[in-house]
């Protein structure tokens, strides 16, 4: 018996995939009518947390963060039957990943944390990525059951809370890709530029293929053989604002990267490749 904490979109249809390979999945939610709505799937819906997971061996949590994770947990603990696994998908802090792994391997269980690089569609089809870190008996014991969920699980070795960590570097890429895209398309509104015409463009050529090579040269800690210098990728970036509030068009990264890019000039970086400005990161 499977239970399942949390029937948001990814959580819901976690549980529609599971059914459909023939588990019994008990199910709850906050708002017990998303949780009954996976009855019509086969489900058994659950108003209360801890009757939903008693008699499961094992109990994945699709929740919001630290905080609900462990409010949820602490409610369902009289339920959980022994030597239960706990195994949460929920985006959550590197830290609360360790705590909640030693928390709960103190009280008898298992905690795993396994957070995805899935959408719900994914959860449904059982594709996309699945990260694990900590003990490697456990993650090893339990990644055919976390393969069938997903198209692959991603194992970052024996450290609790990497897989946490990971997680949270995927996801800032992602906000700062959709910021950085926002602007673009911002910049192109500002040009009379059609989105069609910006999808051809990244169609043809795909920035996105050098994003390896960025990394590295980056963290090589080396700028001065520039492919781009700083003060031409400045002079750029000011005819991108330009352009901008030329007609109006609000930008909302683009700016601050500018300021980033005037502090190293400042330093005397100008020559150096653009990427200098990434230093400190390293």
């Amino acid at each position: 018996m499977i239970a399942f904490l949390g029937m948001g979109l990814l959580g819901s249809n976690f549980v529609r995939a599971l059914i459909n390979k023939g588990n019994s999945v008990q199910v709850w939610n906050r708002t017990t009518s998303k949780a009954t709505a996976l009855e019509a799937y086969g489900a058994k819906a659950f108003a209360d947390v801890t009757a939903a997971v008693k008699g499961a061996s094992r109990v994945h949590i699709t929740l919001k963060d630290d905080h609900t994770v462990d409010e949820v947990l602490a409610a369902a603990a009289p339920g959980l039957q022994p030597g239960a696994v706990i195994i949460d998908h929920t985006t959550t802090s590197a830290d609360g990943a360790v705590q909640r792994t030693k928390d709960w391997k103190a009280r008898g269980f298992t905690y795993l944390h396994a957070p995805v690089f899935m959408g719900p569609q994914n959860a449904l089809e059982s594709t996309g990525y699945m990260l694990v870190s900590g003990d490697q008996e456990v993650i090893a014991t339990y990644t055919p059951v976390l393969a069938e969920m997903t198209g692959q699980v991603i194992n970052f070795g024996d450290t609790a809370g990497k897989a946490a960590g990971m997680k949270l570097i995927g996801n800032s890429f992602l906000v700062s890709l959709t910021a950085g895209l926002a602007d673009t398309l911002s910049l192109a509104k500002a040009l009379n530029i059609p989105i069609s015409d910006v999808t051809g463009l990244f169609g043809e050529w795909n920035p996105g293929n050098g994003l390896a090579a960025r990394i590295k040269r980056m963290a090589s800690g080396s700028y001065d053989s520039p492919s781009w210098e700083l003060n031409m990728a400045r002079k750029d970036t000011q005819l991108f604002i330009d352009a901008a509030a030329k007609a109006d068009v609000p930008l909302a990264i683009l700016p601050a990267i500018a300021k980033e890019m005037d502090q190293w000039i400042a330093k005397g970086h100008g020559q150096d490749d653009w990427t200098v400005i990434g230093k400190n990161s390293i």
